[in-house]
């Protein structure tokens, strides 16, 4: 029996999520679910990074998980829990640290981007943000991660990582390949990047040189799953185009591209196909029918949301089963950690 792979990826629940975040990773999601070992989970560790209202956390993290599930991600079939609620991710973030240099983190661009805004009251945790997005990973042995452009550079520190300590800390007998003991393989396995040419990069609808984010200072520039049908509309009428009139087969500036790319992906169609319906047509009709597209395919996700939202108990019955299985899978991996760094076994 050949065993499946594992997939992990994961969606901050630091506000409500976005079409950028459905697009680009979350319907990408569902499919897997058929073909690989699926871990999926919410990432409040990471949210606090940055300040938190504590009510708002606690909501979006049940709003995400309900998100997940009523876009098709079934916890019969994969892995589905809190970050938190999973106390080796911090543990191995922590060895992880120990076995990572400042120079490496100081090269992360989003590292740069995102203390800029803080002056010189940096938060720590912006820097050592990648340090437990690498233990998310290593914790379930993962052989494939879902990443954008932007992530990438998290993965390559990850891999970075899992080749030192493998190194470091090598099996007992590496020419066992055969023994289904864990100190005879390597420490972890090397994740490699699983990059979705469809979706992997929604940009702002105001800002259309940005991806599109929860924080975009116009809030007219992020479409959230939870969002009426009303501010659906509204929100892709007035979207950032260009100066010009009309829809170009040679050309589109990045508003117009970003549009057709939305579109595209919602209808999965090839973005060729859906340009070639619009080629001289006035931007006002892919604006219109964007939205349209938008509503009818987010609408029922929103219900869905909704709907097992309003079922506590079972959503807490559903985290507990996900928090116990994942935990199970964790220990191991993190004891084999402890074991071969040397710790007094636990």
């Amino acid at each position: 029996m050949t065993l499946k792979k594992t997939v992990l990826s994961a969606v901050q629940p630091s506000n409500q999520i976005h079409i950028g975040n459905y697009l680009g990773a979350i319907k990408n999601w569902v499919p897997y679910q058929e073909h690989y070992d699926c871990v999926f989970f919410a990432v409040d560790l990471h949210s606090i990074t940055v300040r938190q209202d504590p009510e708002a956390l606690r909501e979006n993290t049940y709003h995400a998980i309900a998100t997940y599930m009523a876009c098709g991600i079934d916890p019969k079939k994969a892995l589905l829990f809190v970050q938190s609620h999973v106390p080796e991710h911090a543990e191995l973030a922590w060895i992880l640290t120990c076995h990572a240099n400042m120079g490496e983190l100081s090269r992360m661009t989003q590292f740069k981007d995102k203390s800029q805004k803080h002056g010189t009251q940096i938060p720590i945790g912006l820097f050592t943000y990648p340090l437990l997005m690498a233990a998310d990973i290593l914790l379930y042995q993962t052989h494939l991660v879902p990443v954008g452009e932007d992530q990438k550079q998290h993965l390559e520190l990850t891999r970075d990582l899992a080749e030192r300590m493998n190194n470091a800390y090598p099996s007992k007998d590496a020419s066992n390949d055969n023994s289904k003991d864990d100190s005879s393989r390597p420490l972890f396995v090397v994740p490699e990047p699983m990059i979705s040419k469809a979706g992997g990069r929604i940009m702002s609808l105001q800002d259309p040189e940005s991806k599109m984010s929860k924080s975009d200072p116009n809030p007219a520039g992020c479409v959230f799953l939870n969002d009426s049908d009303k501010e659906i509309e509204k929100k892709f009428k007035r979207a950032v185009t260009d100066s010009g009139t009309e829809v170009s087969a040679e050309t589109q500036a990045p508003g117009v591209r970003n549009l057709l790319e939305i579109q595209a992906c919602l209808l999965e169609e090839p973005y060729d196909a859906v340009l070639g319906r619009y080629v001289g047509k006035g931007y006002g009709y892919l604006k219109v029918d964007t939205a349209n597209v938008a509503v009818e395919k987010l609408k029922p996700i929103r219900e869905k949301t909704a709907e097992i939202l309003k079922d506590r108990a079972q959503l807490e019955q559903i985290l507990a089963e996900g928090r116990e299985a994942a935990r199970a899978r964790a220990e191991k991996l993190l004891n084999e950690v402890y074991k071969r760094i040397g710790f007094v076994r636990r």
